[in-house]
Protein backbone atom coordinates (compact mmCIF):
# COMPACT_ATOMS: atom_id res chain seq x y z
CA UNK A 1 0.00 0.00 0.00
CA UNK A 2 1.17 3.54 -0.78
CA UNK A 3 0.18 6.84 0.76
CA UNK A 4 -1.49 9.82 -0.90
CA UNK A 5 1.92 11.40 -1.65
CA UNK A 6 2.98 8.16 -3.32
CA UNK A 7 5.71 7.39 -0.81
CA UNK A 8 6.22 4.08 0.95
CA UNK A 9 5.75 4.36 4.70
CA UNK A 10 8.67 2.63 6.44
CA UNK A 11 9.17 1.53 10.04
CA UNK A 12 12.76 0.73 11.04
CA UNK A 13 13.52 -1.70 13.86
CA UNK A 14 16.83 -2.03 15.71
CA UNK A 15 17.35 -4.79 18.26
CA UNK A 16 19.99 -3.73 20.77
CA UNK A 17 21.95 -5.27 23.60
CA UNK A 18 24.72 -3.07 25.04
CA UNK A 19 25.27 -1.09 21.83
CA UNK A 20 26.48 2.19 23.38
CA UNK A 21 29.50 2.35 21.05
CA UNK A 22 27.44 2.45 17.85
CA UNK A 23 23.76 3.17 18.55
CA UNK A 24 24.07 6.97 18.49
CA UNK A 25 25.98 6.97 15.22
CA UNK A 26 23.46 4.54 13.71
CA UNK A 27 20.48 6.69 14.72
CA UNK A 28 22.16 9.80 13.30
CA UNK A 29 22.74 7.96 10.00
CA UNK A 30 19.10 6.85 9.81
CA UNK A 31 17.70 10.29 10.63
CA UNK A 32 19.56 11.92 7.73
CA UNK A 33 18.75 9.31 5.09
CA UNK A 34 18.19 10.76 1.61
CA UNK A 35 14.85 9.48 0.35
CA UNK A 36 12.43 10.13 -2.50
CA UNK A 37 9.93 7.28 -2.66
CA UNK A 38 10.35 6.39 1.03
CA UNK A 39 9.07 8.11 4.17
CA UNK A 40 10.66 6.89 7.41
CA UNK A 41 7.83 7.11 9.95
CA UNK A 42 9.37 5.24 12.89
CA UNK A 43 12.77 4.20 14.17
CA UNK A 44 12.09 1.75 16.99
CA UNK A 45 14.93 0.53 19.20
CA UNK A 46 14.13 -2.57 21.25
CA UNK A 47 16.60 -2.64 24.13
CA UNK A 48 16.95 -6.12 25.62
CA UNK A 49 18.11 -5.73 29.22
CA UNK A 50 20.95 -3.35 28.34
CA UNK A 51 23.19 -2.53 31.29
CA UNK A 52 25.34 0.11 29.57
CA UNK A 53 24.24 3.58 28.34
CA UNK A 54 22.30 2.35 25.28
CA UNK A 55 18.91 3.26 26.79
CA UNK A 56 20.02 6.76 27.78
CA UNK A 57 21.42 7.47 24.32
CA UNK A 58 18.23 6.32 22.59
CA UNK A 59 16.04 8.19 25.08
CA UNK A 60 17.91 11.43 24.39
CA UNK A 61 17.25 11.03 20.66
CA UNK A 62 13.56 10.40 21.37
CA UNK A 63 13.18 13.35 23.75
CA UNK A 64 15.40 15.94 22.07
CA UNK A 65 16.32 15.16 18.47
CA UNK A 66 13.44 13.38 16.72
CA UNK A 67 10.14 11.95 17.93
CA UNK A 68 10.28 9.24 15.27
CA UNK A 69 12.82 7.50 17.50
CA UNK A 70 11.05 5.25 20.01
CA UNK A 71 12.59 3.18 22.79
CA UNK A 72 11.08 -0.12 23.90
CA UNK A 73 12.71 -1.73 26.94
CA UNK A 74 12.76 -5.47 27.41
CA UNK A 75 13.47 -6.48 31.00
CA UNK A 76 15.37 -9.65 30.08
CA UNK A 77 17.12 -11.10 27.04
CA UNK A 78 14.86 -13.64 25.39
CA UNK A 79 16.51 -13.79 21.98
CA UNK A 80 16.49 -11.50 18.98
CA UNK A 81 13.25 -12.93 17.56
CA UNK A 82 11.48 -11.98 20.78
CA UNK A 83 12.73 -8.39 20.38
CA UNK A 84 11.67 -8.35 16.72
CA UNK A 85 8.16 -9.38 17.76
CA UNK A 86 7.95 -6.34 20.03
CA UNK A 87 8.95 -4.18 17.05
CA UNK A 88 6.36 -5.82 14.80
CA UNK A 89 3.60 -5.02 17.31
CA UNK A 90 4.48 -1.30 17.13
CA UNK A 91 5.35 -1.01 13.43
CA UNK A 92 2.79 1.01 11.48
CA UNK A 93 4.63 1.30 8.15
CA UNK A 94 3.76 -0.59 4.99
CA UNK A 95 7.39 -1.75 4.98
CA UNK A 96 9.40 -3.00 7.96
CA UNK A 97 13.17 -2.60 7.98
CA UNK A 98 15.43 -4.50 10.37
CA UNK A 99 18.96 -3.18 10.79
CA UNK A 100 21.56 -4.77 13.03
CA UNK A 101 22.56 -2.40 15.82
CA UNK A 102 26.27 -2.83 15.07
CA UNK A 103 26.05 -1.68 11.44
CA UNK A 104 25.96 1.67 9.62
CA UNK A 105 24.10 2.49 6.38
CA UNK A 106 25.21 4.78 3.58
CA UNK A 107 23.19 7.99 3.11
CA UNK A 108 20.84 6.50 0.48
CA UNK A 109 20.73 2.92 1.73
CA UNK A 110 17.13 2.87 2.99
CA UNK A 111 15.92 4.33 -0.32
CA UNK A 112 17.83 1.71 -2.29
CA UNK A 113 16.59 -1.03 0.01
CA UNK A 114 12.91 -0.09 -0.07
CA UNK A 115 12.29 1.29 -3.58
CA UNK A 116 11.79 -2.24 -5.05
CA UNK A 117 8.55 -2.47 -3.04
CA UNK A 118 6.91 -0.19 -5.60
CA UNK A 119 6.63 -3.51 -7.46
CA UNK A 120 3.76 -5.29 -5.71
CA UNK A 121 5.35 -8.68 -6.38
CA UNK A 122 8.28 -7.92 -4.09
CA UNK A 123 7.90 -9.05 -0.50
CA UNK A 124 11.42 -8.76 0.89
CA UNK A 125 14.75 -7.14 0.08
CA UNK A 126 18.23 -7.28 1.57
CA UNK A 127 21.15 -4.88 1.60
CA UNK A 128 24.80 -5.41 0.68
CA UNK A 129 27.01 -5.76 3.77
CA UNK A 130 30.49 -4.26 3.28
CA UNK A 131 32.97 -4.91 6.11
CA UNK A 132 35.27 -2.18 7.40
CA UNK A 133 37.90 -4.66 8.59
CA UNK A 134 41.54 -4.26 7.61
CA UNK A 135 42.42 -7.00 5.11
CA UNK A 136 46.11 -6.79 6.00
CA UNK A 137 45.23 -8.85 9.09
CA UNK A 138 44.15 -12.48 8.70
CA UNK A 139 40.77 -12.27 10.44
CA UNK A 140 39.98 -9.06 8.57
CA UNK A 141 40.74 -10.93 5.35
CA UNK A 142 38.50 -13.80 6.50
CA UNK A 143 35.62 -11.41 7.22
CA UNK A 144 35.87 -9.90 3.75
CA UNK A 145 36.16 -13.38 2.25
CA UNK A 146 32.93 -14.52 3.94
CA UNK A 147 30.94 -11.43 2.96
CA UNK A 148 32.32 -11.47 -0.57
CA UNK A 149 30.99 -15.01 -0.97
CA UNK A 150 27.70 -13.89 0.58
CA UNK A 151 27.45 -11.08 -2.01
CA UNK A 152 28.19 -13.40 -4.92
CA UNK A 153 25.73 -16.06 -3.77
CA UNK A 154 23.02 -13.48 -3.02
CA UNK A 155 23.48 -12.08 -6.54
CA UNK A 156 22.67 -15.54 -7.90
CA UNK A 157 20.00 -16.59 -5.38
CA UNK A 158 19.06 -14.03 -2.68
CA UNK A 159 20.37 -14.69 0.82
CA UNK A 160 19.69 -11.66 2.99
CA UNK A 161 21.30 -10.49 6.24
CA UNK A 162 22.45 -7.55 8.42
CA UNK A 163 19.90 -5.19 6.80
CA UNK A 164 16.55 -6.40 5.45
CA UNK A 165 13.15 -4.98 4.54
CA UNK A 166 9.84 -6.79 4.17
CA UNK A 167 6.15 -6.07 3.78
CA UNK A 168 4.35 -5.60 7.08
CA UNK A 169 2.44 -8.88 6.85
CA UNK A 170 4.18 -10.88 9.59
CA UNK A 171 2.49 -10.95 12.98
CA UNK A 172 5.34 -12.65 14.82
CA UNK A 173 8.35 -14.91 14.46
CA UNK A 174 9.00 -18.15 16.32
CA UNK A 175 10.94 -16.98 19.35
CA UNK A 176 13.30 -19.96 19.22
CA UNK A 177 14.91 -19.04 15.88
CA UNK A 178 18.58 -18.06 15.89
CA UNK A 179 18.46 -16.87 12.25
CA UNK A 180 15.74 -14.25 12.10
CA UNK A 181 16.48 -13.00 8.56
CA UNK A 182 16.34 -16.52 7.13
CA UNK A 183 13.14 -17.20 9.08
CA UNK A 184 11.55 -14.09 7.55
CA UNK A 185 12.77 -15.22 4.11
CA UNK A 186 10.90 -18.47 4.57
CA UNK A 187 7.68 -16.74 5.66
CA UNK A 188 7.76 -14.26 2.78
CA UNK A 189 8.45 -16.95 0.20
CA UNK A 190 5.63 -19.04 1.63
CA UNK A 191 3.34 -16.04 1.10
CA UNK A 192 4.26 -16.21 -2.63
CA UNK A 193 6.22 -12.95 -2.76
CA UNK A 194 9.49 -12.36 -4.59
CA UNK A 195 12.72 -11.75 -2.69
CA UNK A 196 15.35 -9.37 -4.05
CA UNK A 197 18.95 -8.67 -3.19
CA UNK A 198 19.73 -4.94 -3.49
CA UNK A 199 23.52 -4.61 -3.94
CA UNK A 200 23.41 -0.80 -4.06
CA UNK A 201 21.92 -0.68 -0.55
CA UNK A 202 25.29 -0.61 1.20
CA UNK A 203 25.54 -1.28 4.93
CA UNK A 204 28.83 -1.40 6.80
CA UNK A 205 29.61 -4.01 9.41
CA UNK A 206 32.61 -5.22 11.35
CA UNK A 207 33.80 -8.79 11.67
CA UNK A 208 35.17 -10.49 14.77
CA UNK A 209 38.71 -9.59 15.81
CA UNK A 210 39.31 -12.84 17.71
CA UNK A 211 39.21 -16.45 16.58
CA UNK A 212 36.87 -17.27 19.46
CA UNK A 213 34.33 -14.65 18.39
CA UNK A 214 34.52 -15.73 14.74
CA UNK A 215 33.94 -19.40 15.50
CA UNK A 216 31.12 -18.65 17.96
CA UNK A 217 29.35 -16.41 15.47
CA UNK A 218 29.66 -18.72 12.45
CA UNK A 219 28.88 -21.81 14.54
CA UNK A 220 25.67 -20.26 15.84
CA UNK A 221 24.52 -19.18 12.38
CA UNK A 222 25.03 -22.60 10.80
CA UNK A 223 23.25 -24.27 13.71
CA UNK A 224 20.36 -21.84 13.24
CA UNK A 225 20.11 -22.64 9.54
CA UNK A 226 19.99 -26.35 10.34
CA UNK A 227 17.25 -25.67 12.90
CA UNK A 228 15.24 -23.71 10.32
CA UNK A 229 15.68 -26.40 7.68
CA UNK A 230 14.58 -29.07 10.14
CA UNK A 231 11.49 -27.14 11.25
CA UNK A 232 10.30 -25.72 7.92
CA UNK A 233 12.17 -27.62 5.18
CA UNK A 234 13.51 -24.25 3.99
CA UNK A 235 17.16 -24.06 2.99
CA UNK A 236 18.95 -20.76 2.51
CA UNK A 237 21.16 -20.42 -0.56
CA UNK A 238 24.39 -20.34 1.48
CA UNK A 239 23.77 -23.95 2.54
CA UNK A 240 24.77 -25.03 -0.97
CA UNK A 241 28.27 -26.25 -0.15
CA UNK A 242 29.35 -27.04 -3.71
CA UNK A 243 28.39 -23.56 -4.94
CA UNK A 244 30.33 -21.93 -2.11
CA UNK A 245 33.41 -24.02 -2.87
CA UNK A 246 33.25 -23.21 -6.57
CA UNK A 247 32.96 -19.46 -5.97
CA UNK A 248 35.71 -19.52 -3.36
CA UNK A 249 38.13 -21.27 -5.70
CA UNK A 250 37.34 -18.81 -8.51
CA UNK A 251 38.35 -15.88 -6.29
CA UNK A 252 41.65 -17.15 -4.92
CA UNK A 253 44.40 -14.59 -5.32
CA UNK A 254 47.24 -16.19 -7.25
CA UNK A 255 49.89 -15.25 -4.72
CA UNK A 256 51.37 -17.37 -1.92
CA UNK A 257 49.68 -15.19 0.71
CA UNK A 258 46.36 -15.16 -1.16
CA UNK A 259 46.32 -18.95 -1.56
CA UNK A 260 47.34 -19.57 2.04
CA UNK A 261 44.90 -17.11 3.60
CA UNK A 262 42.01 -18.22 1.39
CA UNK A 263 42.69 -21.82 2.36
CA UNK A 264 42.80 -20.76 6.01
CA UNK A 265 39.48 -18.92 5.67
CA UNK A 266 37.86 -21.98 4.09
CA UNK A 267 39.18 -24.24 6.85
CA UNK A 268 37.85 -21.90 9.56
CA UNK A 269 34.42 -21.69 7.93
CA UNK A 270 34.30 -25.47 7.48
CA UNK A 271 35.31 -26.01 11.12
CA UNK A 272 32.66 -23.54 12.34
CA UNK A 273 30.02 -25.36 10.31
CA UNK A 274 31.18 -28.68 11.73
CA UNK A 275 30.79 -27.27 15.24
CA UNK A 276 27.35 -25.93 14.36
CA UNK A 277 26.32 -29.34 13.03
CA UNK A 278 27.64 -30.96 16.22
CA UNK A 279 25.59 -28.55 18.34
CA UNK A 280 22.46 -29.31 16.31
CA UNK A 281 22.72 -33.06 15.81
CA UNK A 282 24.56 -34.21 18.96
CA UNK A 283 24.08 -31.57 21.66
CA UNK A 284 20.54 -30.68 20.52
CA UNK A 285 21.38 -27.05 21.31
CA UNK A 286 19.41 -24.12 19.90
CA UNK A 287 21.38 -20.87 20.38
CA UNK A 288 18.48 -18.41 19.93
CA UNK A 289 19.82 -16.41 22.89
CA UNK A 290 23.47 -16.07 22.01
CA UNK A 291 26.64 -14.65 23.49
CA UNK A 292 27.66 -11.30 22.03
CA UNK A 293 30.81 -11.11 19.90
CA UNK A 294 32.10 -7.98 21.59
CA UNK A 295 34.92 -7.43 19.10
CA UNK A 296 32.38 -6.64 16.34
CA UNK A 297 31.30 -3.42 18.07
CA UNK A 298 32.67 0.12 17.81
CA UNK A 299 32.24 0.33 14.05
CA UNK A 300 34.25 3.06 12.33
CA UNK A 301 34.17 3.94 8.65
CA UNK A 302 36.95 5.46 6.60
CA UNK A 303 34.98 7.98 4.56
CA UNK A 304 37.77 8.22 1.99
CA UNK A 305 37.29 4.61 0.92
CA UNK A 306 35.40 3.81 -2.28
CA UNK A 307 33.12 1.36 -0.54
CA UNK A 308 30.92 0.60 -3.54
CA UNK A 309 33.91 -0.76 -5.40
CA UNK A 310 35.61 -2.34 -2.41
CA UNK A 311 36.93 -5.79 -3.25
CA UNK A 312 36.86 -8.06 -0.22
CA UNK A 313 39.44 -10.49 -1.53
Amino acid sequence: METMDNRLQVSIGICAYNEELNIGTLLEALLVQQTQCVNITQIIVVSSACDDTTDQIVQSFQDIKDSRVQLIKQSERRGKASAINLFLKKAIGDICVLESADTLPEKDTIEMLCSPFLDQRVGMTGGHPVPVDDTSHFLGFVTHFVWSLHHKIASIEPKLGELIAFRNIIRELPENTAVDEACIEQIIRQAAYDIRYTPLALVHNKGPETLHDFLCQRRRIFNGHLQLQSQTDYQVSTMNQSRILKLAIQDIQRTPKGVLWTAGAMVLEAYARLLGAYDFHIKKRNPYVWDIASSTKNLKIDNDRDTAADSPI
